[in-house]
């Protein structure tokens, strides 16, 4: 059985979504991504989702939702990725462990940054949400 990942950051427009795609493509076999928002914008960014259409990661059932839909699944862990989320994490009914791992937020740069951000994660993420959760 698949172990489950939540990706959470604020506005789950871009951050938040291109890891939840680089996790379900890159670890595939073994964990399955979420992402939200703690306030979810409604809309995925358009460079965020031009990136991922171009690696090859997108799937079209990636979109911008609120935490409060997800609360009840019962997730294995959860990342936040940017420090507003960290800072506001809501309580989920069933104990869960939780990590932080920031990444600057792309959006409103150049195209660059959004590449930049998502190598970033690919180095730095993965390895992480791999070993906490494939280590048993």
């Amino acid at each position: 059985m698949k172990k489950k990942v939540l990706i959470l950051c604020s506005g789950n427009s871009c951050r938040s979504i291109m890891a939840e795609a680089l996790i379900n493509d890159k670890l595939e076999d073994s964990i399955e991504a979420q992402s939200s928002g703690v306030k979810a914008s409604g809309a995925v960014n358009p460079n965020a989702k031009a990136l991922l259409e171009m690696k090859g990661y997108w799937r079209e059932k990636y979109h911008s939702k609120v935490i409060e839909t997800v609360l009840d699944t019962p997730f294995d862990l959860i990342v936040t990725v940017c420090d507003h989320a960290k800072e506001t994490c809501p309580m989920f009914p069933r104990a869960v462990k939780t990590i932080h791992m920031g990444f600057d937020d792309p959006s409103g740069k150049e195209f660059g940054e959004y590449e930049r951000t998502l190598d970033l994660m690919e180095k730095e993420l993965l390895p992480v949400v791999k070993y906490e959760l494939c280590q048993k």
